[in-house]
């Protein structure tokens, strides 16, 4: 890979994929809506000489185009809030194939779980169906669909499923509310219950699982799960308390109390239909990455917790 270009650079995977791809030397192209955002990320990684950086918007082909040109491969990190994502979403994806059309380049499309539904009770491989049952898991499924179609005869796409996430550039993942109030001495948020084990990735560990998967000539036209590791709400408390050397305050918020903040919340009140995962969490199975790709990177939720907790404090002069 002599080039990238990362669509999204600037939110929680997006960032993660870029500083593994600078971490191995690769020139890096982060497209963004805002100049001053990504002046400000630049700055905060000291303006490596891989870094570039480039307004666009991704709901418009044309100022996509003459990026992709200049790339071997584009990883598709942007993302629509779950407000908009019924009306927003078909739109991006249709944007950014129709660019990997016109240009003829491997495109990696960053995504979730929703397409898989409820838990099975066993790990979920990539060739499980696709029972969504929620509004949004039938938006995703029918996402999949558009970018595997027979639409496209240059373009040559992947998907990259991840479960929740936590990390360093981490900005919007469930678990964000619980390490932010930890990190801040606040009382923290979690969503669920805090007794059964659900599986997160550390961020770093999936941008490098999914370098490696772009890496790869015959890894396109395919699925591709990005697994983490299962750790409890309360494991979880009792590493950031150990680290941080004091005893915190969590709230647990289960579907009842998300509904009804969810009345004055129009975020909250779309996460109530994707409660099910934190209630009877599901599972992502990482046979196909260990036998084609290699070993699974796992850093420890010790060190992983640690350097999220690190990063939430430097952030604070307070703290």
């Amino acid at each position: 890979m002599k080039k990238a270009l990362v669509l999204g650079g600037t939110g929680g995977s997006g960032k993660a994929i870029a500083l593994e791809l600078l971490k191995r030397k690769i020139p890096t192209v982060i497209l963004g809506r805002d100049r001053k955002s990504l002046d400000a990320l630049a700055n905060e990684w000291g303006n490596p000489k891989e870094l570039e950086l480039a307004v666009g918007d991704v709901f418009r082909t044309e100022t996509l185009v003459p990026h992709f040109e200049t790339a071997d491969v584009v990883f598709q990190a942007a993302n629509v809030s779950y407000q908009e994502m019924e009306t927003k979403l078909m739109l991006l994806g249709k944007s950014v194939m129709e660019a990997a059309e016109k240009t003829g380049k491997k495109i990696v499309f960053v995504d979730g779980v929703y397409v898989y539904g409820k838990n099975p009770g066993y790990p979920v491989e990539e060739d499980y169906l696709h029972l969504a049952h929620t509004k949004k898991g039938k938006i995703k499924v029918e996402f999949a669909r558009m970018i595997f179609s027979g639409l496209w005869k240059k373009a040559k796409p992947l998907i990259v499923r991840l479960p929740d996430y936590y990390g360093p550039t981490s900005k919007l993942a469930y678990l964000n509310p619980t390490l932010d109030g930890l990190a801040s001495g606040k009382p923290g948020i979690f969503f669920g219950s805090l007794k059964p084990q659900r599986e997160y990735v550390y961020l770093p560990d999936a941008a490098e699982m999914i370098v490696e998967i772009a890496l790869r000539e015959n890894s396109f036209g395919q699925t591709w799960n990005i697994p983490g590791q299962v750790i409890s709400g309360k494991e979880i408390i009792k590493i950031a308390e150990a680290h941080l050397g004091k005893k915190s305050t969590v709230i647990s918020l289960g579907r009842f109390s998300v509904q009804l903040i969810g009345i004055f919340d129009s975020f909250l009140r779309e996460v109530v239909e994707i409660m099910y995962l934190m209630e009877d969490p599901l599972k992502l199975s990482g046979r196909k990455y260990s036998e084609k790709i290699g070993t699974i990177p796992e850093t420890s939720f010790e060190k992983g917790i640690a350097v999220t907790l690190d990063s939430i404090r430097g952030k604070n002069d307070s703290i």
